[in-house]
Order: structure tokens, then C-alpha cells, then sequence
């Protein structure tokens, strides 16, 4: 009888009975509710990750998140369920990603080389740097670069969503929901990371700059890009890394420069 009743409750009822009344019930049906949310994400971040990682296991992990959403959301705020509970869903699966360290220590190195190959020769030129350029200074053939750029993809698949410290991904998340937890250092720091991702994106080209607004603004797969500008997913693959090494070096020294200057 509960169950039916619950079940023709809308969502606003079904926040309502389970904020104000921990009806259980409501709760489980919220979940039943935004179940898509947890399939929609970790569909695309399985999209580029080893064979070993399964889909299952970051769906697991991304319903402990919708979970852990439903649990600390604040409808009365009038914010979309969905905007934070994907945030959320996205945090505990990249959470359990790192927890489980699937990425080699090789793919770690290579990757680590390539940003500070960027960081140096971009620093010397003060302009982008093409792949030939790149190769030299790493001593390698276009070839095995281009390799090691699809190598590390499955490490930047997930860089834009760190936080550069570690210690803030919940004030990050946070954030979201109520805009009074922010506080002067963090708006400080805020401000500076937006002034540095913003003159990394400049750097980019324009097929990099293209991939990072399609993946990260219009939502889109990376194999649906590839069919976008009419490139192979390998070749897509390649400048996503390479964008994202790039940015990843930008905030890096930036965020070194303004440790200093405190």
C-alpha cells in the first residue's frame, strides 16, 4: 500500500517525504528515479579505460555516489537535481579510480614527461609546440610520440575533473549546492586558476581547442567528435592528451607561481 502511494508521488513529493520524513521508500524511489544519471556517466568515462576496468564496477561505484547525492541535497534550493548528483556520481567513480591505481606506473612516467616536455619548450618559444618538436626534445620518432600520447589517454580521460589540490575536490563539489561555503582564499584561488585555464586554452590549437569544447561543454562522446571533425577516434584520442598535458602543465606552474607569491 506505502509502496504504491510513493510510487505516484512526483519529485518534489518524493524530496519532500524523504527530507522531512526519512521515508525510506521515497528515498529508494529517488534512486530508481536517477538511475540514468549513473548509467550516462559511466558509460562515458568507460569510454578509453583499460579492458580490466569494468563498466559494472564504475556503475557499483557511481550508484554509492547517487546514493551519497540524494543524501545531501538540498531541494529547497530550487537547484536541478541532476547537475549535482552528476557531479557526484562522477567524483565516487573517479574516487574509486584512483583508489585502485589502474594506471601503470610506465603510462604515469610517460605522461609526467610529456607535460614537463610541454611546460619547458612552450616556456623557451613562448608559442605551441608541434610534434616534431616534441619528439626531438623527448628523443623518440613521431611514431612512438604519437604512441605515447595514446598510451597516457586514459589518464587525461579524467585530469580536467581534479581538483589541483586534493584536499578541495569536496569543497569543489560543495560548492554546487550552497554558495555561501565559499570564502575569500578560495575565491583567490578560483580566480587565478580560471585566469591560468584560460591562457592554456589559448595555447592550444585549434583542432585541441575544438575536442576539449565538444568533449567538456557540448557533452559529447569522444567517438561521437571523431565523427565531428571527421578524424579517426585514435587521432581524436591523441589530441585530447595532448590538450590536456598542455593545461595540465599550465596550471602546474601557475599554481607554483602564485604558492610563492603568498
Amino acid at each position: 500500500m506505502i509502496e504504491q502511494k510513493v510510487s505516484k508521488l512526483n519529485h518534489m513529493d518524493l524530496w519532500m517525504s524523504w527530507k522531512e520524513h526519512d521515508d525510506i521508500e521515497a528515498k529508494k524511489k529517488l534512486i530508481e528515479n536517477y538511475l540514468h544519471i549513473v548509467d550516462y556517466v559511466s558509460s562515458r568515462l568507460a569510454i578509453g579505460l583499460p579492458k580490466n576496468v569494468s563498466k559494472d564496477d564504475l556503475a557499483s561505484n557511481g550508484v554509492m555516489g547517487l546514493i551519497d547525492a540524494i543524501d545531501k541535497f538540498d531541494y529547497k534550493r530550487g537547484f536541478q537535481f541532476e547537475t549535482y548528483g552528476s557531479w557526484r556520481v562522477r567524483g565516487a567513480i573517479l574516487d574509486s579510480l584512483r583508489q585502485g591505481d589502474w594506471v601503470p606506473r610506465s603510462v604515469r612516467e610517460k605522461a609526467k614527461k610529456i607535460e614537463e616536455a610541454f611546460q619547458h619548450l612552450e616556456q623557451r618559444y613562448l608559442r605551441s609546440v608541434n610534434d616534431s618538436e616534441m619528439s626531438e626534445y623527448l628523443e623518440v620518432t613521431e611514431k612512438e610520440y604519437h604512441n605515447m600520447l595514446q598510451e597516457v589517454a586514459v589518464m587525461t580521460l579524467c585530469s580536467l575533473e581534479d581538483p589541483i589540490r586534493e584536499e578541495e575536490s569536496e569543497t569543489r563539489l560543495s560548492m554546487m549546492i550552497d554558495e555561501k561555503a565559499q570564502n575569500p582564499d578560495y575565491k583567490i584561488n578560483e580566480f587565478y586558476m580560471k585566469e591560468s585555464l584560460i591562457k592554456g586554452i589559448e595555447k592550444l590549437t585549434d583542432k585541441e581547442r575544438t575536442v576539449v569544447s565538444l568533449l567538456y561543454y557540448e557533452d559529447l562522446s569522444l567517438s561521437e567528435i571523431a565523427e565531428v571533425m571527421s578524424l579517426s577516434p585514435s587521432r581524436i584520442s591523441q589530441l585530447h592528451s595532448k590538450a590536456i598535458l598542455r593545461l595540465r602543465g599550465t596550471l602546474q606552474k601557475n599554481k607554483g607561481l602564485l604558492m610563492e607569491n603568498d
